[in-house]
């Protein structure tokens, strides 16, 4: 493949801080990127925060599409995702802060993983990270 570079990085960690509910525009971009380093064999870690944990609440991201044109739920995007082997982590102090029961989240998420586990992975120098 033209222009493509062997990667280096252990792993790839995402941080969902705007990938919020009420902008669906915003939200597929995060999981398109975590498949291609999934599909790369990469460790992939996503990280959802703040209002994007409410993503993970069974109904919430199957009734959301980034755009009209797209055909795609965000729901759609973030198995895509997981099928290629992101995992899905939820932060604990963002689930309660929403309201959100631990207890009752969408299959696909593997467990709880926040803020002190994400910046393991950002002081981690072989692993990268990106926030959304």
């Amino acid at each position: 493949m033209p222009g493509f570079v062997e990667h280096q990085a252990e792993g790839v960690a995402i941080l969902l801080w705007a990938a919020d509910p009420s902008v669906p525009e915003r939200l597929a971009t995060p999981f398109f990127h975590a498949a291609a380093a999934a599909a790369m064999e990469m460790p992939v870690e996503i990280y959802f925060t703040a209002a994007s944990v409410k993503l993970l609440v069974p109904g919430i991201a199957g009734t959301l599409r980034a755009s009209a044109f797209h055909d795609k739920t965000v729901l759609d995007a973030m198995r895509e995702a997981v099928s290629h082997g992101a995992v899905l982590l939820a932060c604990t102090d963002a689930l309660h802060a929403n309201g959100v029961d631990p207890a009752n989240l969408i299959p696909e998420c593997s467990g709880r993983g926040g803020a002190v586990q994400f910046m393991a992975r950002a002081a981690d120098l072989r692993w990268r990270t990106l926030v959304f």
